[in-house]
């Protein structure tokens, strides 16, 4: 303006016409809010695998408690699909988790977008991981962060993908020295589906996977 008010009234050196100076609240920053960056799909249609922000012991409060930490960390970045968590169970093998239509036509990728495997099915044939990494959802490299001194990954399962009665930790109940898991070393250029059982008070890898492909999902 000709006076060099701002349009919505206010004098060069910040006052209201009124002559009051207007103070913008400023909303303190809090240390407890880390940056996490949001998710944006950048390749054509595929289903993500990605790992919790940590390693777990057998006890997960189940398999609803373990669906549900990759639920709550998945929305956490913005992604919109159903993820499950790789894990056999009671009344869950770990090869029907994706839908019956997508385990042959979509590749398996990471939470960049680059492949980790040709299908879903891939991984129950003997499927090597390719030269890609399994990020965690807030962007961790499993292979390499120390946050994971183990890389080994819980799945409870055949290497078909058959659940393994009695080595999936009491439904992933337990975290007892006790009861064991089954569960896989992990490494680009390897299968994931090795079977090794192990005690559940181990602290290992636990991966979520889409199980179906949604084309509105980002």
């Amino acid at each position: 303006s000709p006076d060099g008010r701002s349009p919505d009234g206010r004098s060069p050196d910040g006052r209201s016409p009124d002559g009051r100076f207007l103070v913008t609240p400023q909303r303190r920053p809090s240390s407890l809010e880390p940056f996490v960056p949001k998710h944006h799909h950048t390749s054509g249609p595929g289903l993500h695998l990605i790992a919790l922000n940590s390693p777990q012991t057998g006890a997960m409060r189940g398999i609803r408690g373990a669906d549900y930490q990759c639920f709550t960390q998945a929305r956490a970045i913005g992604m919109k699909g159903t993820f499950r968590a790789f894990l056999s169970s009671k009344l869950q093998d770990l090869n029907s988790i994706v839908r019956r239509t997508d385990r042959g036509r979509l590749p398996i990728v990471n939470l960049k977008d680059e492949v980790l495997f040709d299908s879903w099915d891939a991984i129950f044939n003997k499927g090597k991981m390719k030269d890609a990494t399994i990020y965690s959802f807030d962007g961790m490299d499993i292979l390499t962060n120390a946050a994971w001194p183990e890389k080994m990954l819980w799945h409870g399962s055949t290497s078909g993908g058959q659940r393994k009665v009695e080595s999936y930790c009491e439904t992933w109940r337990l975290g007892d020295e006790g009861p064991r898991g089954e569960a896989s070393p992990l490494g680009r250029g390897e299968g994931i589906l090795r079977e090794e059982p192990r005690s559940c008070s181990s602290s290992y890898v636990v991966l979520c996977v889409e199980n179906t492909w949604l084309t509105a999902a980002e």
